[in-house]
């Protein structure tokens, strides 16, 4: 077919797509590495979430200004002179804490179990408390290295007051302002000395395991799914709808298949309407499911399929990355609900029909191994690559069958057609007149229907070429 486009007018970038093989984007997979973990420690509101962003230099960790933003303990990959090293951002920690902020202050103590190097977050302006007195018994049992980080230190004027915190016996405060970043650098020259060259605590990140982001609206179960998965109490799980805020990286190991599972914040109903906290994680949750290759989208089954549950789903579609439906508390599903469901699949899901299904129950585990196959069909769909000679063999045999219908007494033609990307498969038609929405689906259709496909969105896009006039 590539003989049809000599008398069509062609641009430069068109060029490198009509070649043998296509302009085709490739990936590489990271090695594997086992970075130096420090922790970031401190009672609740001293500004540890803004000094995670202040070494970051970037917006990474939602900020507030009340207390208990941060919940669970959250990993940033972070680098400082040429030195990379995994960055652990935590709760506040309160002693004889209950309910949620008891889960939160437990995640901070694993924090500390589980790094090479503390930084102790205390509030220059109000002085040692006697949290932090707890904080200092608590950071005595390890031997690992503690900063103290007297933090809102925002001038020179200030300085004198983090003298007061050489009571808490745990050597010289560094003082630094984790808002306007002074002082920051001298703390990070000091941490990333003491840090070994390879973590004694951290395993080392396999090569390659693919990222799946959680995704669902609040309450849903995608904390207990990431737990369960996990096979420990990973992430603070809690009836209270919106406890996850921050996205939350984990290494888990499903039916002997190691996967990295980003839990992530629940959807809610309007974003533009939340605010503060809720309104950051509502973004974090966007930005995590970028850098993820799957999505797992958790719907319950004992509530009926909302706008708000089809508004996800489509924000995945518009990523473009591939997609499994986890229909959780299946547990919970007696037999008058299961019709109403599969009413509700049919008519609301009809437009993903293409994604794999799985019934699960995050709290029990039950049929937690079944994801694993419907990840890895997933994957490899929006992976999949169809060679140029092969997809234009598809296209001729096609157009063939079903030619396009003629519109205005002229019918448009297919003229060239390249597969240029995967992750997910992007085709690209050159065409010599516009090719109807109806028509184009009905080329994804078939597409399915020869090469699967299964669970990853076709992206099809059209060039229109005109004549070369001739002389």
């Amino acid at each position: 077919m590539r003989s049809n486009l000599e008398s069509f007018a062609l641009e430069d970038d068109d060029l490198s797509l009509i070649g043998e093989d296509g302009e085709f984007l490739g990936f590489t997979q990271p090695e594997a590495e086992a970075l130096p973990v420090v922790a970031i420690v401190g009672r609740p509101n001293v500004g540890k979430s803004a000094l995670v962003n202040r070494i970051l230099g970037r917006r990474e960790a939602v900020v507030e200004d009340v207390p208990g933003v941060t919940r669970d303990r959250v990993s940033y990959q972070a680098e400082w002179v040429g030195k990379r090293f995994t960055l652990v951002d935590t709760g506040g920690w309160e002693p004889d804490a209950k309910g949620i902020d008891a889960s939160v202050a437990q995640q901070a103590e694993v924090a500390i179990e589980l790094c090479d190097a503390v930084m102790f977050v205390v509030d220059t302006r109000v002085g040692p408390t006697a949290t932090d007195e707890r904080v200092v018994q608590l950071l005595r049992r390890t031997d690992k290295p503690v900063f103290l980080v007297a933090n809102k230190v925002d001038d020179a004027v200030l300085e004198p007051e983090a003298a007061q915190l050489w009571s808490l016996g745990l050597g010289e405060p560094h003082p630094v302002s984790a808002l306007h970043g002074r002082g920051v650098a001298d703390l990070l020259d000091q941490v990333i000395a003491a840090l070994p060259k390879e973590s004694a605590v951290a395993q080392p990140k396999l090569a390659g395991p693919r990222r799946v982001a959680i995704l669902g609206r609040p309450n849903v179960g995608k904390s207990s799914l990431l737990n369960k998965a996990a096979g420990e109490e990973r992430v603070v799980v809690n009836d209270l709808a919106g406890t996850t805020r921050d996205p939350v990286d984990e290494q888990v190991e499903i039916a002997g298949r190691v996967w990295t599972f980003v839990d992530t914040a629940g959807i809610r109903r309007r974003v533009h309407l939340q605010k503060g906290a809720d309104f950051y994680a509502s973004l974090r949750t966007t930005a995590a499911l970028e850098k993820a290759e799957v999505a797992v989208v958790m719907i319950d089954v004992t509530q009926e399929i909302s706008d708000q549950d089809l508004r996800i789903v489509d924000l995945v579609l518009e990523s473009g990355r591939a997609l499994v439906l986890a229909f959780n508390k299946w547990d919970l599903l007696d037999d008058d609900r299961r019709r109403y469901l599969e009413r509700e699949i049919e008519q609301d899901l009809a437009h993903v029909e293409w994604a794999p299904r799985v019934n699960i129950s995050a709290r029990t585990g039950r049929h937690l191994e079944k994801l694993v196959p419907s990840l890895e069909t997933a994957l490899e769909s929006w992976d999949t690559r169809i060679p140029t000679a092969k997809f234009n063999a598809f296209v001729a045999e096609l157009v063939q069958e079903h030619p396009h219908p003629l519109r205005g007494g002229k019918q448009p033609r297919i003229l060239f057609g390249t597969q240029v990307q995967n992750r997910p498969p992007t085709f690209v038609l050159f065409t010599s007149g516009f090719l109807e929405p109806q028509y184009r689906r009905f080329i994804q259709r078939r597409l399915r229907e020869r090469y699967g496909f299964e669970g990853t969105p076709i992206v099809l896009n059209m060039r229109i070429r005109e004549r070369r006039a001739r002389r």
